[in-house]
Protein backbone atom coordinates (compact mmCIF):
# COMPACT_ATOMS: atom_id res chain seq x y z
CA UNK A 1 0.00 0.00 0.00
CA UNK A 2 1.39 3.41 -0.86
CA UNK A 3 0.49 6.69 -1.19
CA UNK A 4 -1.54 6.90 -4.72
CA UNK A 5 -3.45 3.82 -3.47
CA UNK A 6 -4.12 5.16 -0.07
CA UNK A 7 -5.21 8.89 -2.43
CA UNK A 8 -7.45 6.00 -4.21
CA UNK A 9 -9.53 4.65 -1.54
CA UNK A 10 -10.24 8.37 0.16
CA UNK A 11 -11.07 9.69 -3.44
CA UNK A 12 -13.96 6.61 -3.29
CA UNK A 13 -14.80 7.36 0.50
CA UNK A 14 -15.53 10.80 -0.21
CA UNK A 15 -17.16 10.68 -3.23
CA UNK A 16 -19.31 8.19 -1.30
CA UNK A 17 -19.86 11.11 1.24
CA UNK A 18 -21.21 14.15 -1.06
CA UNK A 19 -22.43 12.34 -4.23
CA UNK A 20 -25.83 13.62 -3.63
CA UNK A 21 -25.08 16.99 -2.92
CA UNK A 22 -22.24 17.45 -5.87
CA UNK A 23 -25.42 15.87 -7.96
CA UNK A 24 -27.51 19.22 -7.80
CA UNK A 25 -24.20 20.92 -9.48
CA UNK A 26 -24.46 18.51 -12.70
CA UNK A 27 -20.39 17.61 -11.31
CA UNK A 28 -20.27 14.26 -12.43
CA UNK A 29 -18.23 11.54 -11.18
CA UNK A 30 -16.45 11.04 -14.64
CA UNK A 31 -15.31 14.62 -14.50
CA UNK A 32 -13.68 14.22 -10.88
CA UNK A 33 -12.11 11.18 -11.44
CA UNK A 34 -11.17 12.12 -14.79
CA UNK A 35 -9.01 14.84 -13.03
CA UNK A 36 -7.58 12.88 -10.14
CA UNK A 37 -6.12 10.84 -13.06
CA UNK A 38 -4.81 14.10 -14.47
CA UNK A 39 -3.34 14.96 -11.17
CA UNK A 40 -1.72 11.93 -10.16
CA UNK A 41 -0.59 11.13 -14.08
CA UNK A 42 1.61 15.10 -13.23
CA UNK A 43 2.99 13.46 -10.05
CA UNK A 44 2.37 15.69 -6.64
CA UNK A 45 4.57 14.64 -3.84
CA UNK A 46 4.61 10.77 -2.98
CA UNK A 47 1.51 10.53 -5.37
CA UNK A 48 2.40 8.93 -9.03
CA UNK A 49 -0.10 6.62 -10.95
CA UNK A 50 1.95 4.22 -13.39
CA UNK A 51 -0.01 0.76 -13.77
CA UNK A 52 1.53 -1.52 -15.78
CA UNK A 53 0.02 -2.84 -19.16
CA UNK A 54 -1.19 -6.17 -17.35
CA UNK A 55 -2.98 -4.14 -14.63
CA UNK A 56 -4.59 -1.80 -16.87
CA UNK A 57 -5.83 -4.57 -19.23
CA UNK A 58 -7.15 -6.63 -16.90
CA UNK A 59 -9.04 -4.11 -14.88
CA UNK A 60 -10.72 -2.48 -18.22
CA UNK A 61 -11.88 -6.72 -18.85
CA UNK A 62 -13.51 -7.20 -15.71
CA UNK A 63 -15.19 -3.67 -15.64
CA UNK A 64 -16.53 -4.34 -19.32
CA UNK A 65 -17.64 -8.10 -18.45
CA UNK A 66 -19.60 -6.78 -15.02
CA UNK A 67 -21.13 -4.07 -17.23
CA UNK A 68 -22.29 -5.78 -20.04
CA UNK A 69 -23.45 -8.65 -17.67
CA UNK A 70 -25.13 -6.93 -15.64
CA UNK A 71 -26.84 -4.41 -18.46
CA UNK A 72 -28.40 -7.51 -20.16
CA UNK A 73 -29.41 -9.22 -17.49
CA UNK A 74 -31.60 -6.37 -15.88
CA UNK A 75 -33.41 -6.18 -19.05
CA UNK A 76 -37.36 -6.99 -18.39
CA UNK A 77 -38.87 -8.60 -21.47
CA UNK A 78 -42.82 -7.96 -20.42
CA UNK A 79 -41.39 -3.84 -19.21
CA UNK A 80 -39.83 -3.04 -22.82
CA UNK A 81 -42.30 -5.19 -25.14
CA UNK A 82 -44.93 -2.26 -25.58
CA UNK A 83 -42.18 -0.37 -27.00
CA UNK A 84 -39.94 -2.92 -28.62
CA UNK A 85 -40.22 -1.59 -32.38
CA UNK A 86 -38.57 1.67 -31.12
CA UNK A 87 -36.10 -0.23 -29.37
CA UNK A 88 -35.01 -2.18 -32.42
CA UNK A 89 -35.05 0.89 -34.30
CA UNK A 90 -32.80 2.29 -32.67
CA UNK A 91 -30.49 -0.69 -31.86
CA UNK A 92 -30.85 -2.60 -34.95
CA UNK A 93 -31.22 0.41 -37.46
CA UNK A 94 -29.19 3.55 -35.88
CA UNK A 95 -26.50 1.76 -34.49
CA UNK A 96 -25.63 0.21 -37.40
CA UNK A 97 -25.81 3.27 -39.43
CA UNK A 98 -23.80 4.92 -36.89
CA UNK A 99 -21.02 2.79 -36.67
CA UNK A 100 -21.08 2.80 -40.59
CA UNK A 101 -21.38 6.61 -40.89
CA UNK A 102 -18.52 6.80 -37.85
CA UNK A 103 -16.00 4.40 -40.04
CA UNK A 104 -16.51 6.39 -43.33
CA UNK A 105 -16.47 9.28 -41.67
CA UNK A 106 -12.87 8.31 -39.75
CA UNK A 107 -11.63 6.72 -43.48
CA UNK A 108 -12.39 10.36 -45.02
CA UNK A 109 -10.95 12.29 -42.53
CA UNK A 110 -8.42 11.09 -40.70
CA UNK A 111 -4.81 10.33 -42.42
CA UNK A 112 -3.29 6.84 -43.24
CA UNK A 113 -6.15 4.89 -41.46
CA UNK A 114 -6.85 1.40 -42.25
CA UNK A 115 -10.50 -0.46 -42.91
CA UNK A 116 -9.65 -1.70 -39.85
CA UNK A 117 -8.53 1.36 -38.43
CA UNK A 118 -11.56 3.70 -39.20
CA UNK A 119 -14.12 0.33 -38.22
CA UNK A 120 -12.41 0.52 -34.83
CA UNK A 121 -13.55 4.32 -34.87
CA UNK A 122 -16.95 4.17 -35.47
CA UNK A 123 -17.90 0.83 -33.40
CA UNK A 124 -15.69 2.62 -30.04
CA UNK A 125 -17.69 5.55 -30.47
CA UNK A 126 -21.18 4.15 -31.13
CA UNK A 127 -21.81 3.21 -27.79
CA UNK A 128 -24.05 5.76 -25.51
CA UNK A 129 -24.03 6.06 -21.73
CA UNK A 130 -26.64 7.16 -19.87
CA UNK A 131 -24.92 7.69 -17.11
CA UNK A 132 -23.25 10.96 -17.95
CA UNK A 133 -26.84 12.56 -18.59
CA UNK A 134 -27.91 10.94 -15.01
CA UNK A 135 -29.78 13.96 -14.09
CA UNK A 136 -32.08 14.03 -17.31
CA UNK A 137 -32.63 10.24 -16.91
CA UNK A 138 -34.06 11.20 -13.36
CA UNK A 139 -36.09 14.27 -14.62
CA UNK A 140 -39.62 13.55 -14.25
CA UNK A 141 -40.17 16.48 -16.68
CA UNK A 142 -39.01 13.95 -19.63
CA UNK A 143 -41.89 12.11 -20.45
CA UNK A 144 -40.91 8.12 -18.93
CA UNK A 145 -41.18 6.71 -22.02
CA UNK A 146 -38.40 8.86 -24.04
CA UNK A 147 -36.38 7.95 -20.97
CA UNK A 148 -36.64 4.55 -21.07
CA UNK A 149 -35.76 4.78 -24.70
CA UNK A 150 -32.14 6.54 -23.93
CA UNK A 151 -31.50 4.07 -20.96
CA UNK A 152 -32.29 0.87 -23.36
CA UNK A 153 -30.53 1.73 -25.65
CA UNK A 154 -27.60 2.55 -23.78
CA UNK A 155 -27.82 -0.51 -21.70
CA UNK A 156 -27.50 -2.92 -24.40
CA UNK A 157 -25.78 -1.42 -27.71
CA UNK A 158 -22.34 -1.46 -25.76
CA UNK A 159 -22.88 -5.35 -26.33
CA UNK A 160 -24.06 -5.02 -29.74
CA UNK A 161 -21.29 -2.64 -30.61
CA UNK A 162 -18.62 -5.34 -29.19
CA UNK A 163 -17.75 -7.39 -31.76
CA UNK A 164 -17.10 -4.71 -34.12
CA UNK A 165 -14.34 -3.73 -31.89
CA UNK A 166 -13.17 -6.99 -31.44
CA UNK A 167 -13.49 -7.62 -35.30
CA UNK A 168 -11.51 -4.58 -35.83
CA UNK A 169 -8.52 -4.58 -33.43
CA UNK A 170 -7.92 -7.97 -34.69
CA UNK A 171 -7.88 -6.41 -38.08
CA UNK A 172 -5.48 -3.89 -37.02
CA UNK A 173 -3.21 -6.35 -35.11
CA UNK A 174 -3.15 -8.78 -38.08
CA UNK A 175 -2.23 -5.97 -40.36
CA UNK A 176 0.54 -4.90 -37.97
CA UNK A 177 1.94 -8.17 -37.10
CA UNK A 178 1.36 -10.24 -40.64
CA UNK A 179 0.09 -13.71 -41.01
CA UNK A 180 1.22 -14.47 -37.34
CA UNK A 181 -1.88 -13.38 -36.28
CA UNK A 182 -5.08 -15.25 -36.70
CA UNK A 183 -6.95 -11.83 -37.81
CA UNK A 184 -10.75 -11.06 -38.00
CA UNK A 185 -11.71 -14.43 -39.58
CA UNK A 186 -10.50 -15.75 -36.15
CA UNK A 187 -11.91 -13.58 -34.01
CA UNK A 188 -15.32 -14.11 -35.90
CA UNK A 189 -14.90 -17.59 -34.90
CA UNK A 190 -14.39 -16.75 -31.30
CA UNK A 191 -17.72 -14.82 -31.25
CA UNK A 192 -19.84 -17.27 -32.64
CA UNK A 193 -18.37 -19.45 -30.22
CA UNK A 194 -18.87 -16.72 -27.36
CA UNK A 195 -22.19 -16.02 -28.23
CA UNK A 196 -23.38 -19.85 -28.22
CA UNK A 197 -21.79 -20.56 -25.14
CA UNK A 198 -23.22 -17.61 -23.34
CA UNK A 199 -26.69 -17.97 -24.33
CA UNK A 200 -26.57 -21.77 -22.65
CA UNK A 201 -24.54 -20.61 -19.82
CA UNK A 202 -27.12 -17.93 -18.82
CA UNK A 203 -30.38 -20.18 -19.75
CA UNK A 204 -28.70 -23.00 -17.55
CA UNK A 205 -27.31 -20.86 -14.38
CA UNK A 206 -30.31 -18.72 -14.28
CA UNK A 207 -32.61 -21.56 -14.11
CA UNK A 208 -30.78 -23.53 -11.55
CA UNK A 209 -30.29 -20.48 -9.57
CA UNK A 210 -34.35 -19.75 -9.86
CA UNK A 211 -34.92 -23.29 -8.58
CA UNK A 212 -33.07 -23.13 -5.63
CA UNK A 213 -34.20 -20.15 -4.47
CA UNK A 214 -37.51 -21.15 -4.57
CA UNK A 215 -36.36 -24.59 -2.79
CA UNK A 216 -35.03 -23.15 -0.35
CA UNK A 217 -31.62 -24.32 -1.28
CA UNK A 218 -29.58 -21.40 -1.67
CA UNK A 219 -29.46 -18.04 0.90
CA UNK A 220 -30.84 -14.96 -0.72
CA UNK A 221 -28.21 -13.00 0.73
CA UNK A 222 -25.45 -14.70 -0.91
CA UNK A 223 -27.10 -15.03 -4.41
CA UNK A 224 -25.58 -11.29 -5.29
CA UNK A 225 -22.09 -12.81 -4.81
CA UNK A 226 -22.92 -15.95 -6.93
CA UNK A 227 -24.41 -13.42 -9.67
CA UNK A 228 -21.20 -11.61 -9.53
CA UNK A 229 -19.37 -14.43 -9.50
CA UNK A 230 -21.00 -16.30 -12.35
CA UNK A 231 -20.53 -13.31 -14.23
CA UNK A 232 -16.78 -13.67 -14.43
CA UNK A 233 -17.07 -17.29 -15.21
CA UNK A 234 -19.07 -16.80 -18.27
CA UNK A 235 -15.53 -14.10 -19.51
CA UNK A 236 -13.21 -16.56 -18.12
CA UNK A 237 -14.62 -19.63 -19.67
CA UNK A 238 -15.73 -18.22 -22.50
CA UNK A 239 -11.85 -17.88 -23.48
CA UNK A 240 -10.82 -21.06 -21.88
CA UNK A 241 -13.26 -22.62 -24.80
CA UNK A 242 -11.21 -20.43 -27.44
CA UNK A 243 -14.31 -17.81 -27.30
CA UNK A 244 -14.75 -14.74 -26.95
CA UNK A 245 -15.27 -13.61 -22.95
CA UNK A 246 -17.17 -10.41 -24.12
CA UNK A 247 -19.74 -11.99 -25.94
CA UNK A 248 -19.90 -14.51 -23.78
CA UNK A 249 -20.53 -12.28 -20.46
CA UNK A 250 -23.46 -10.58 -22.41
CA UNK A 251 -25.04 -13.29 -23.77
CA UNK A 252 -25.41 -15.02 -20.78
CA UNK A 253 -26.56 -11.84 -19.27
CA UNK A 254 -29.44 -11.40 -21.68
CA UNK A 255 -30.09 -15.42 -21.18
CA UNK A 256 -29.97 -15.27 -17.19
CA UNK A 257 -32.41 -12.28 -17.21
CA UNK A 258 -34.38 -13.97 -19.82
CA UNK A 259 -34.54 -17.34 -17.72
CA UNK A 260 -36.42 -14.94 -14.96
CA UNK A 261 -38.78 -14.16 -17.59
CA UNK A 262 -38.96 -10.66 -15.75
CA UNK A 263 -35.29 -9.63 -15.85
CA UNK A 264 -33.29 -10.97 -12.96
CA UNK A 265 -34.37 -9.54 -10.01
CA UNK A 266 -32.87 -6.13 -9.02
CA UNK A 267 -31.58 -7.67 -5.87
CA UNK A 268 -29.80 -10.23 -7.36
CA UNK A 269 -27.78 -7.64 -9.84
CA UNK A 270 -27.20 -4.74 -7.16
CA UNK A 271 -23.85 -6.36 -6.01
CA UNK A 272 -22.65 -6.75 -9.67
CA UNK A 273 -23.55 -3.40 -10.57
CA UNK A 274 -22.10 -1.93 -7.50
CA UNK A 275 -19.31 -3.84 -8.00
CA UNK A 276 -18.78 -2.60 -11.58
CA UNK A 277 -19.23 1.16 -10.69
CA UNK A 278 -16.72 1.46 -8.29
CA UNK A 279 -14.55 -0.36 -11.11
CA UNK A 280 -15.94 2.53 -12.85
CA UNK A 281 -14.47 5.13 -11.26
CA UNK A 282 -10.96 3.49 -11.48
CA UNK A 283 -11.60 3.10 -15.30
CA UNK A 284 -12.18 6.99 -15.72
CA UNK A 285 -8.91 7.58 -12.83
CA UNK A 286 -6.91 5.62 -15.74
CA UNK A 287 -8.62 7.15 -18.22
CA UNK A 288 -7.04 10.79 -17.03
CA UNK A 289 -3.87 9.54 -15.58
CA UNK A 290 -3.31 6.98 -18.46
CA UNK A 291 -5.28 7.83 -21.84
CA UNK A 292 -5.88 11.58 -21.72
CA UNK A 293 -2.13 12.54 -21.93
CA UNK A 294 -0.87 10.14 -24.10
CA UNK A 295 -4.05 11.10 -26.31
CA UNK A 296 -3.73 14.76 -26.36
CA UNK A 297 0.22 14.36 -26.91
CA UNK A 298 -0.66 13.05 -30.60
CA UNK A 299 -4.42 14.84 -30.96
CA UNK A 300 -4.34 16.89 -34.50
CA UNK A 301 -7.54 19.33 -35.74
CA UNK A 302 -8.66 16.51 -37.95
CA UNK A 303 -9.56 14.02 -34.37
CA UNK A 304 -11.25 17.30 -32.44
CA UNK A 305 -13.13 17.89 -35.96
CA UNK A 306 -14.50 14.31 -36.13
CA UNK A 307 -14.93 14.56 -32.05
CA UNK A 308 -17.86 17.09 -32.86
CA UNK A 309 -18.83 15.55 -36.04
CA UNK A 310 -19.66 12.23 -33.82
CA UNK A 311 -21.42 14.03 -31.49
CA UNK A 312 -23.87 15.37 -33.55
CA UNK A 313 -24.09 14.10 -37.65
CA UNK A 314 -22.75 10.77 -37.10
CA UNK A 315 -24.67 10.35 -33.69
CA UNK A 316 -28.22 12.49 -34.77
CA UNK A 317 -28.69 11.46 -38.81
CA UNK A 318 -28.73 7.67 -38.15
CA UNK A 319 -31.29 8.50 -34.75
CA UNK A 320 -33.44 10.70 -37.29
CA UNK A 321 -33.79 7.86 -39.89
CA UNK A 322 -33.89 5.05 -37.47
CA UNK A 323 -36.92 7.05 -35.91
CA UNK A 324 -38.84 7.58 -39.32
CA UNK A 325 -42.18 6.59 -39.21
CA UNK A 326 -41.64 5.86 -35.48
CA UNK A 327 -44.60 8.19 -34.45
CA UNK A 328 -41.64 10.31 -32.79
CA UNK A 329 -41.95 14.16 -33.50
CA UNK A 330 -38.97 15.62 -34.99
CA UNK A 331 -37.85 17.36 -31.80
CA UNK A 332 -37.92 14.37 -29.54
CA UNK A 333 -35.71 12.58 -32.40
CA UNK A 334 -33.26 15.40 -31.88
CA UNK A 335 -33.51 14.86 -28.16
CA UNK A 336 -32.60 11.24 -28.50
CA UNK A 337 -29.97 11.85 -30.87
CA UNK A 338 -28.33 14.53 -28.76
CA UNK A 339 -28.73 12.50 -25.83
CA UNK A 340 -26.20 9.80 -27.04
CA UNK A 341 -23.23 10.76 -24.70
CA UNK A 342 -19.93 8.77 -25.41
CA UNK A 343 -18.56 7.12 -21.60
CA UNK A 344 -17.69 4.03 -19.88
CA UNK A 345 -17.41 1.75 -23.04
CA UNK A 346 -15.39 4.05 -25.47
CA UNK A 347 -13.02 4.64 -22.46
CA UNK A 348 -12.87 0.80 -22.27
CA UNK A 349 -12.56 0.01 -25.58
CA UNK A 350 -9.69 2.68 -26.05
CA UNK A 351 -7.89 0.96 -22.77
CA UNK A 352 -7.97 -2.27 -24.74
CA UNK A 353 -6.17 -0.62 -27.71
CA UNK A 354 -3.44 0.77 -25.87
CA UNK A 355 -3.02 -2.40 -24.51
CA UNK A 356 -3.46 -4.62 -27.46
CA UNK A 357 -1.55 -2.78 -30.27
CA UNK A 358 1.50 -1.57 -31.12
CA UNK A 359 2.48 2.03 -30.71
CA UNK A 360 2.05 3.70 -33.73
CA UNK A 361 -1.11 1.79 -34.48
CA UNK A 362 -2.77 2.56 -31.40
CA UNK A 363 -1.75 6.57 -31.77
CA UNK A 364 -3.67 6.97 -34.79
CA UNK A 365 -7.05 5.79 -33.27
CA UNK A 366 -6.75 6.27 -29.82
CA UNK A 367 -6.54 10.42 -29.70
CA UNK A 368 -9.85 10.25 -31.55
CA UNK A 369 -11.72 8.31 -28.86
CA UNK A 370 -9.95 10.30 -26.01
CA UNK A 371 -11.11 13.85 -27.44
CA UNK A 372 -14.71 12.47 -28.08
CA UNK A 373 -15.13 11.04 -24.52
CA UNK A 374 -13.59 14.30 -23.17
CA UNK A 375 -16.19 16.56 -25.07
CA UNK A 376 -19.30 14.76 -24.42
CA UNK A 377 -18.49 14.48 -20.95
CA UNK A 378 -18.06 18.90 -20.85
CA UNK A 379 -21.23 19.30 -23.35
CA UNK A 380 -23.58 16.54 -21.97
CA UNK A 381 -22.51 16.87 -18.46
CA UNK A 382 -23.57 20.64 -18.75
CA UNK A 383 -26.61 20.26 -21.43
CA UNK A 384 -28.25 17.43 -19.36
CA UNK A 385 -30.26 19.55 -16.78
CA UNK A 386 -31.44 22.22 -18.76
CA UNK A 387 -32.35 20.66 -22.18
CA UNK A 388 -34.35 18.32 -20.62
CA UNK A 389 -36.20 20.90 -18.49
CA UNK A 390 -37.03 22.95 -21.60
CA UNK A 391 -37.77 19.58 -23.31
CA UNK A 392 -40.02 18.26 -20.60
CA UNK A 393 -41.73 21.81 -20.29
CA UNK A 394 -42.25 22.01 -24.03
CA UNK A 395 -43.93 18.59 -24.79
CA UNK A 396 -45.39 17.29 -22.04
CA UNK A 397 -46.11 13.45 -21.41
CA UNK A 398 -48.27 13.59 -24.29
CA UNK A 399 -45.25 14.80 -26.64
CA UNK A 400 -43.80 10.70 -26.48
CA UNK A 401 -46.34 9.06 -28.42
CA UNK A 402 -48.59 6.56 -27.88
CA UNK A 403 -47.85 3.25 -26.37
CA UNK A 404 -46.07 4.97 -22.99
CA UNK A 405 -46.25 0.85 -21.92
CA UNK A 406 -48.50 -0.87 -19.32
CA UNK A 407 -46.52 -1.71 -16.66
CA UNK A 408 -43.54 -0.93 -17.63
CA UNK A 409 -41.79 0.75 -15.05
CA UNK A 410 -38.51 2.64 -14.57
CA UNK A 411 -35.69 0.70 -15.80
CA UNK A 412 -32.26 1.42 -12.90
CA UNK A 413 -30.23 3.75 -14.63
CA UNK A 414 -26.56 2.48 -14.63
CA UNK A 415 -25.01 5.96 -13.15
CA UNK A 416 -22.02 7.58 -11.76
CA UNK A 417 -23.60 10.66 -10.49
CA UNK A 418 -26.71 10.30 -7.46
CA UNK A 419 -29.74 10.76 -8.82
CA UNK A 420 -31.29 14.41 -7.82
CA UNK A 421 -33.04 14.80 -4.66
CA UNK A 422 -37.19 14.39 -5.39
CA UNK A 423 -38.91 17.52 -5.70
CA UNK A 424 -36.13 18.96 -7.62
Amino acid sequence: MNATSALILLALFVWGLCAQRVARAELTAPVVFVLLGLLMHQGVGPVDLAPSASAVKTLAEITLTWVLFTDAARLSVPSVRADVRLYARLLGVGLPLCIGLGALLAGALLPHLSFWAALYVGAALAPTDAALGASMMANPVVPARIRRAINVESGLNDGVATPFVVLALAGIAAEASGAGHEGPAGALLDLLIGLAYGTALGLVTGRLLHAALRRGWAAEDFAGAAVLALALFSYTSAVLLGGNGFVAAFMCGLAFGAAHRRGAPRWQLSFAEQSAAVLSLLVWLLFGAVVLPEGFRHLSWQAVLYAVLSLTAVRMVPVLVALLGSGLDRGTALFVGWFGPRGLASVIFALLAVEELAPDAAREVVPVVVCTVLLSVVAHGLTSGPLAERYGKRRGDGAAGPAQGRGAGELPVRGLTARPPRGR
